[in-house]
């Protein structure tokens, strides 16, 4: 049975081709822990991180102390709580060579592309878990971008929400250029229309 269409029809579509996962619930979903997890994240994600603090471990499962990135958005989808999260030492040598700094007092508005890796060895078990990519993220779209895509959302009607969630984001200012331009290609189809 079809789900109801989304922005300018694409949900229908990427659900039958398989590309949209995100309508399911990982099963990790239910343990409720208190930081971002690969139950998380259902794609590669373009997140800022606002500040890096050594803490003790909030799940209490530890007495132990972590990196703990906490993030600029709020929502990591419309409705979800983003999660702050601990960095490994993997993520942590990430974000040093983003920032070319090893302080993590340095760590400050910086944005990364969070994705999720399989196969990672965690003591005898083999795991999911999440990865900084240490390469920059795709950038934003500017002012301009924004004024631009408003203008031709409420030439054609469309439905801000559907668009926001079509692209993965929370608002327009968190579309990257790939982003806008895929969603302005489809809406100026839709004034051709």
């Amino acid at each position: 049975m079809p789900v109801k269409s989304g922005f300018l029809g694409e949900s229908n579509q990427l659900l039958e081709s398989g590309k949209m996962s995100n309508q399911k619930t990982h099963y990790r979903k239910a343990f409720n822990s208190p930081y971002l997890s690969s139950a998380d994240i259902v794609g590669p994600t373009d997140l800022t991180i606002s500040h890096v603090v050594l803490k003790g471990d909030e799940s209490k499962k530890t007495r132990d102390v972590f990196n703990t990135a906490y993030f600029v958005e709020k929502e990591i989808r419309r409705g979800e709580v983003l999660k702050p999260m601990i960095l490994n030492a993997t993520n942590s040598k990430a974000l040093y060579t983003l920032t070319k700094s090893h302080f993590i007092e340095d760590w400050i508005n910086v944005r990364v592309k969070i994705f999720v890796k399989d196969n990672i060895k965690f003591g005898r078990d083999t795991v999911e878990g999440l990865r900084i990519d240490d390469r920059p993220p795709e950038p934003l779209v500017s002012n301009e971008n924004i004024q631009e895509i408003t203008a031709l959302i409420e030439q054609t009607g469309s439905d801000v929400s559907k668009l926001l969630s079509f692209s993965c984001v929370s608002s327009l200012e968190q579309l990257t250029l790939s982003k806008f331009h895929k969603a302005m290609s489809m809406l100026k189809k839709k004034v051709n229309k």
